[in-house]
């Protein structure tokens, strides 16, 4: 049996950690709330902090969350104190810090995580499923109705909810309609295989001065290398990086995005040097902005954050004219993971419960308190994203054709990163074998090469098929 089916990354990491890692990482997580000093108290915690970090997330927290739960507990006879723990740190050293308190079953009531920890502390046993923690009530709360299986499924490990979803997103291919016009290809774009997207990439390496496609390769990408290209085509080609504890090697799938990635980056349709640049992905964006780049496989974050007119990073003044948005097809129609023409990717947070909280039901209040509708539109303000409630996105997404098309088209064929402790080691082996290709190394090769990696990260061959 491989080493990870013993020892989980993250037990490992907080093993090597020591409570240095808690004076470190700014103020400490408080212990369960206790009675005492004008009712119960109870903690929240996010890797947030107001003027830092997620700044908004934790104002909404502090300043409309936590009031309007303490007076509807007033107004029930209760009387709650709620403090919210900022941190604002590294995602790893937050990570760390509340697996150190979880560990000494200590730490806040209720939690934030990044969707793909749920796995890992689950099986560290920081963490339990939402039924276990508060009893047929995890099951009963009304907002359930509005979370459909695919975002629920986030919260997910093993079959059992852990939590609730705190919102999502999705990857898509966004193209510049300009460039098309001139191109001669259509507006309302809509490809139907990678063959379409290859040919249209091909229309656009004719026009001078022009980048045709942006499919995110090597490891100067990160982890942004296997969200918005890897696993949304190995997902086109029918294929997955892991089925329970156990990963796939060099399967035909994957070979086959790694001849995708060749035919791109040896025959000019993409630029390698962007693939490894520190700043690459940020040059992709202001090249797209700019009228420089055809197509870009992104996550809908680009759309809100960076290319948004007047906000925006690269804003584009005319985004809304200017900027189509399509599904990720599959390799051909029906060659899909699930029989499916076209898929998509997405991630998000995970709010859970403390199992030793001393208050689970109180806890579980305040934790449905966060993903109420009041709650999520009053954090939106005139905002629009992704939310993890259908009844919220109905609302907020009307004015916004693009998220509303995420949430209407792509979340429906969504996948999910596997949640395991070592996703993050096979995520870099992947980053790897792309770089390689985009070198010039034959893609069976690279991918032979993969396996290997994941024989040196899982211990050896035990947990790898094929």
């Amino acid at each position: 049996m491989g080493v990870i089916a013993r020892r989980t990354a993250l037990t490992a990491a907080v093993l090597g950690a020591g409570s240095a890692a808690l004076a470190g990482c700014g103020s400490p997580l408080d212990p369960r709330g206790e009675r005492g000093g004008g009712g119960t108290a109870l903690t929240v915690a996010t890797n947030a902090v107001s003027g830092g970090k997620n700044a908004d997330e934790a104002d909404w927290i502090e300043k409309w969350v936590i009031p309007r739960f303490v007076r509807q507990q007033r107004a029930k006879g209760v009387e709650v104190r709620v403090r919210y723990l900022p941190s604002g740190v590294d995602d790893e050293q937050y990570k760390t810090k509340l697996a150190l308190d979880l560990k000494a079953q200590a730490g806040p009531d209720v939690m934030g995580l990044d969707g793909i920890w749920v796995g890992e502390f689950a099986q560290a046993g920081y963490i339990r499923p939402l039924r276990d923690v508060v009893g047929p009530a995890g099951a009963d709360w009304e907002g359930w109705r509005q979370i459909g299986p695919k975002v629920r499924s986030l919260a997910r490990f093993e079959g059992r909810l852990y939590g609730i979803p705190a919102g999502t997103d999705a990857r898509v291919l966004f193209f510049h309609k300009p460039l098309f016009r001139r191109a001669g290809l259509p507006a309302d774009w809509r490809p139907a295989s990678w063959r379409d997207v290859l040919d249209a990439a091909r229309r656009l390496r004719r026009l001078d001065g022009v980048t045709p496609l942006q499919i995110n390769a090597g490891t100067a990408m990160g982890e942004a290398t296997t969200m918005q290209g890897v696993l949304p085509l190995l997902a086109g080609a029918g294929g997955r990086i892991a089925r329970g504890e156990r990963w796939y090697g060099a399967t035909p799938q994957l070979k086959a995005v790694l001849r995708f990635y060749r035919e791109i980056y040896r025959h000019g349709l993409g630029d390698p040097r962007l693939q490894q640049e520190a700043k690459g992905r940020d040059k992709s964006f202001e090249r797209f902005s700019e009228g420089r780049l055809g197509i870009l496989a992104e996550g809908d974050y680009f759309w809100r954050d960076v290319i948004a007119p007047g906000t925006g990073t690269a804003p584009m003044k005319r985004r809304d004219n200017d900027v189509g948005y399509a599904l990720f097809p599959a390799r051909a129609p029906g060659e899909g993971l699930g029989g499916r023409d076209h898929i998509s990717l997405s991630g998000g947070a995970v709010h859970v419960l403390n199992p030793h909280t001393r208050h689970p039901r109180l806890a579980f209040e305040l934790l449905t308190a966060l993903h109420s509708a009041a709650a999520l539109k009053a954090r939106l303000g005139d905002r629009a994203m992704i939310t993890e409630r259908d009844d919220v996105n109905d609302a907020v997404l009307d004015q916004d054709p693009m998220l509303r098309f995420c949430a209407g088209k792509a979340l429906p064929v969504t996948t999910f990163r596997p949640p395991l402790a070592a996703y993050t080691a096979v995520s870099l082996a992947l980053q790897e074998a792309t770089a390689h290709v985009v070198g010039g190394t034959d893609p069976d090769h690279a991918a032979q090469a993969y396996r290997k990696e994941l024989q040196e990260v899982l211990g050896g061959s035990d947990h790898i098929i094929g």
